[in-house]
């Protein structure tokens, strides 16, 4: 006994399975879009570890642990109005320079001297490196110059002073 009954199709099915990678797309987007949001805790906390305190300790301004340190609460209290009045992080940080001094960075703020800082180790590098490559140059050409002595695979410079210099000093002509 078949049952000879045309099978009656499954739309919602098919649509959900056409709409899934819609839907993990819209997910990823969402979730890609929020990875950027910052709450002011996490703002504070960020530019907290780029300060130095103030104090003479030399510590990160967040980390300070000074019992009653006196500089660390105000720069915190700072810190906090600056972000709270949505100044993006440069401008924070251009405030604490402008207030406290370019000793007030844990780090310094990328562009000018620092990409000069940057950029000239990799060019001393690659100058160096030509310059050896020039100097392995020069010392092959000169050895095409040297000419073979008595026949012998050993070859000997052209200078007559490097000439003397070896019969000079050879060994076995001293008795």
């Amino acid at each position: 006994m078949h049952n000879t009954a045309p099978r009656a199709s499954n739309p919602p099915a098919r649509r959900r399975i056409t709409r899934r990678p819609f839907q993990i797309l819209a997910i990823c987007l969402f979730a890609i879009t929020m990875l950027g949001a910052s709450s002011p805790e996490t703002r504070i906390e960020k530019i907290g570890h780029k300060l130095v305190c103030q104090c003479g300790c030399s510590q990160i301004l967040l980390e300070c642990n000074h019992v009653g340190c006196p500089i660390s609460p105000v720069m915190i209290k700072e810190l906090g109005q600056q972000v709270a009045t949505g100044v993006p992080e440069a401008g924070v940080l251009n405030f604490f320079i402008v207030k406290y001094g370019p000793i007030a960075l844990a780090g310094p703020i990328r562009g000018g001297f620092d990409n000069v800082a940057w950029i000239t180790p990799f060019a001393v590098l690659v100058l160096a490196t030509l310059g050896v490559a020039l100097l392995i140059r020069f010392w092959k050409q000169r050895s095409d110059t040297m000419i073979p002595v008595n026949g012998r695979s050993t070859l000997a410079p052209t200078n007559l002073l490097n000439d003397r210099i070896r019969r000079e000093t050879d060994y076995s002509n001293w008795s």
